[in-house]
């Protein structure tokens, strides 16, 4: 009966790959953000040089707001992969982020959610400069869905704030128990 539970634990763990697919798409959807940048960034050039101030802060916000999700999606990708499939082994090279391999699940939902509020105080703002070209109700729902989420980001960070204080100290790790 040892030898089923081993090799249903080992089958198991081994499913955690089944979600490396998933992380490729989010790379091949990096990849799609950087055409759609393009495409943004060749369009706002003639804005910037033709256009209104107002029309020119939106094409860099756009730029802004495109760069941003492609942020996010490194986040999710580098510490997802590093949370539920393996360690990423980039040998201590020079260029590795300060926080990766160093995001809990519950940082990544964290920073992931601040991601959010940003991406929408960008297009909140883009409403704002183009005030005239919105009605009332547009502009009432936009702000009304930018507060729901600065709320529920301030929520989600009080929740981890009261649960990981209920949880008391860390445990030793190995290393430190070693010594």
């Amino acid at each position: 009966m040892k030898r089923v539970e081993h090799g249903l634990e080992v089958f198991i763990f081994g499913s955690r790959w089944l979600l490396a697919p998933f992380y490729l798409g989010l790379i091949a959807g990096i990849g799609l953000l950087l055409v759609k940048f393009i495409k943004a960034f060749i369009a706002s050039v003639s804005v910037v040089f033709e256009g209104s101030s107002g029309d020119a802060m939106i094409a860099i916000l756009t730029l802004v707001d495109i760069t941003l999700v492609a942020n996010l999606l490194l986040i999710i990708i580098f510490a997802g992969y590093e949370n539920f499939i393996s360690k990423i082994d980039t040998h201590d090279h020079e260029d590795r982020p300060d926080w990766m391999g160093h995001v809990s699940f519950s940082d990544l939902k964290l920073k992931l959610i601040g991601s959010i509020v940003a991406i929408s105080g960008i297009e909140l703002l883009k409403y704002f400069v183009n005030v005239g070209q919105h009605t009332e109700r547009d502009l009432m729902w936009v702000v009304i869905i930018h507060l729901t989420l600065v709320f529920s980001g301030v929520m989600f960070a009080l929740m981890d704030r009261i649960s990981g204080s209920s949880h008391g100290p860390e445990p030793e790790s190995h290393e430190a128990a070693k010594e």
